[in-house]
């Protein structure tokens, strides 16, 4: 159990490297720029982060299964240790981006192995903990990570934005060495790694999500920039699918989307990622400009999110218990969407609690909704599939909230610029928050943003709607889960292997070939 804790609290300090990362660095940006230009181009240290922790989850959830979480852990942790050590040596706009591109290469490593990890060291009946408590580390992050960067910005050299990962990384990095022991696998069964495939996914990937996220910000959508890169993204699309069909071990295999379950739940929770973008990136906008919030306050009133979905995270195991994994999703994403459509019913300009009380029940009930299907689809695999599974659906979330960040960009686009008489845009409602002043009629605007914001949660409503139906349709009623018999002793005797010498890993029992059962799992 000592051995366990310790491995636990490395995926804790893991997860929140990649958690806090993207928040810290926001707040940061003015002296970022300040110091070493480029401001055209300083979106791309998050979109280049973010591309490249999106497009490599598949091909560490596969290298997982092959080779082991562990090494691909620690690889990929090292990846971003020295990514951030880099970012703090940037000396121009560029070499800060390519060096972000470094750290989200090893930030997808973190996210998937991390979640893998949690299934693999925790029985079914004890997943919700550990998930509750990585859930804890995102919502702490999102709360933390502006203050923490506007302290450092204010304070301190923004370099140390980055330096401070290092003490923190390399005391998980010791704890994964020390204390994780996995059960040796016989070299024959690792079979031989899709090197092709990977390289076909990465590229194929990159340039789609390159297209979509640049698309209707740095050109037009039916500009030659983007209509090249959607056409190159389908002929890697293509490459892809043949080189992958002919690959012994493909990155991507069939299986991902011939089973119903994980084929259901990766489209679910694409749908989240589409919907999350509403509060995320829209709420902010709207509590600034339309409630007249500062910074700081509009903040909360997004938080408040992160602090019920780790609670109601950690309640759904006493729900999904009795009424199975489908129906306790089907009930916290038909409550969501009825959250998100009462949105525009709020009060104009109305007062903060408002929407601060939306988010808090929208949060409790993603949290409900979420969990169930991650720990759902982590219990129909074994070991030798879990971290590939586990990939897909974080890949299906990450491009979900890509698309939501394309789609409704233009929703909002479109209807400011409908409000204002074609003059107004996103970026011109960022602007006027900077300087208040410049605007020659404030509410015109104030009214146009909330209407603007109130089609997006509409939108956001609807990508609801669309997961619960294909909860309804596509999944199975009962989750066909594996048999785990002493899953949690296992665990232990594989976690605690140090206390008493290397010895013989105990294999795992889902290692083994146990019979389904046509159950959630419930006692």
């Amino acid at each position: 159990m000592p051995g366990r804790r310790a491995v636990v609290a490395a995926l804790m300090l893991s997860m929140a490297l990649t958690a806090v990362d993207s928040t810290i660095v926001s707040t940061a940006v003015p002296q970022i720029v300040g110091s070493l230009g480029g401001f055209p181009i300083f979106s791309w240290l998050f979109s280049g982060y973010l591309l490249a922790a999106t497009v490599t989850l598949p091909v560490y959830g596969k290298l997982s299964d092959t080779f082991g979480r562990k090494p691909v852990l620690i690889a990929g942790s090292a990846l971003f240790l020295a990514g951030s050590a880099l970012c703090a040596l940037a000396w121009n706009m560029e070499s800060l981006i390519a060096f972000r591109v470094v750290q989200g290469l090893g930030g997808g490593a973190i996210q998937g192995t991390v979640q893998t990890l949690a299934a693999d060291l925790y029985p079914l009946k004890e997943r919700p903990k550990i998930q509750a408590r990585l859930s804890t580390v995102w919502a702490t992050s999102a709360v933390a990570g502006p203050a923490l960067g506007g302290l450092i910005a204010a304070y301190a050299d923004w370099r140390w934005i980055f330096l401070i990962n290092l003490p923190i990384g390399a005391v998980a990095l010791w704890l994964i060495a020390r204390h994780l022991h996995e059960p040796a696998r016989a070299s024959a069964a690792r079979g031989r790694v899709d090197w092709p495939g990977a390289l076909a996914v990465f590229a194929c990937g990159g340039v789609l999500l390159t297209a979509l996220v640049q698309g209707g910000v740095a050109w037009g959508w039916l500009s030659a920039p983007s209509l090249a890169l959607f056409a190159t993204g389908l002929a890697l699309l293509a490459a892809v699918v043949l080189i992958e069909r002919r690959a012994a071990e493909p990155i991507i295999p069939g299986w991902v989307w011939r089973r119903r379950t994980i084929a259901a739940v990766n489209l679910a929770l694409g749908a989240l990622g589409l919907l999350m973008v509403a509060p995320t990136v829209f709420l902010p906008t709207y509590a600034q400009s339309v409630l007249g919030l500062a910074p700081v306050a509009a903040g909360f009133v997004l938080s408040v999110m992160t602090l019920s979905w780790p609670v109601s995270a950690a309640f759904s195991q006493h729900l999904y218990r009795r009424i199975g994994f489908r129906n306790t999703a089907v009930t916290g994403i038909s409550a969501a969407a009825l959250i998100l459509l009462a949105f525009p019913l709020l009060p104009y300009p109305g007062a903060a609690w408002q929407p601060a009380l939306i988010m808090l029940l929208l949060g409790a009930a993603l949290g409900i909704f979420q969990l169930p299907l991650i720990v759902g689809v982590q219990s129909t695999v074994g070991w030798a599939e879990r971290g590939t599974a586990t990939a897909s659906i974080l890949f299906c979330r990450q491009i979900g909230q890509t698309l939501g960040a394309a789609l409704f960009g233009a929703v909002a686009n479109s209807v400011l610029s409908a409000r204002l008489g074609g003059s107004g845009s996103l970026d011109s409602v960022a602007r006027v928050l900077d300087d208040p002043g410049s605007v020659a009629d404030p509410e015109r605007l104030r009214r146009a943003v909330d209407t603007a914001v109130d089609a997006v949660y509409v939108g956001a409503g609807c990508a609801a709607v669309l997961a619960l139906l294909v909860l309804l349709l596509m999944a199975p009623r009962r989750f066909p889960v594996l048999q785990e018999p002493d899953a949690e002793a296992d665990a232990d005797a594989n976690a605690d292997a140090d206390q008493d010498g290397p010895g013989e890993p105990v294999p795992r029992p889902d290692q083994l070939t146990p019979a389904r059962q046509d159950t959630d799992g419930a006692p």
